[in-house]
């Protein structure tokens, strides 16, 4: 379930943006299949006009994915846990670990999609890391096309 916040206003109170405003939606994440890092795909009905639904469930789902990746259990994640343990996790000092790697490609993966489909349609999309893996912040950044 998306829900959308206008910095400033309260309860009650007319949504008008100011400059210094922008209307910003939340994707929150999706609890149905446990704890794993997964954001929700259904399309808000804030950005309808904004974006297309496809643009949308492309970006979402390929995030999705690249979190699913990172969170996968495979025999390199093992060694990389054990060799850890060996050298009291000193082996951080010079290595990235396989998550920190796909987070990495979850910053370059948000950034392109900013430059290429967001931000020439006046929206912003801020890397999930930044919000604790919580929710997914996309601000608008102008007013809605119909305003």
């Amino acid at each position: 379930m998306s829900n959308h916040h206008n910095n400033g206003a309260r309860t009650g109170e007319t949504e008008q943006m100011a400059p210094s405003q922008c209307l910003k939606v939340f994707i929150q994440r999706d609890y149905s299949e446990g704890t794993v890092v997964k954001f929700q795909t259904r399309f808000p009905s804030e950005l309808d006009g904004r974006i297309e639904r496809q643009a949308f469930e492309l970006t979402i789902n390929r995030l999705n994915e690249y979190f699913a990746e990172a969170e996968k259990a495979s025999c390199s994640s093992y060694c990389e846990g054990c060799l850890a343990c060996l050298t009291a996790y000193l082996i951080y000092i010079c290595k990235e670990t396989h998550y920190e790697k796909c987070l990495r490609k979850v910053s370059k993966f948000v950034a392109e999609q900013n430059e290429r489909v967001y931000q020439p349609r006046g929206l912003t999309v801020t890397d999930p890391s930044l919000r604790g893996l919580r929710v997914i912040e996309i601000s608008c950044l102008d007013r809605p096309p119909n305003a």
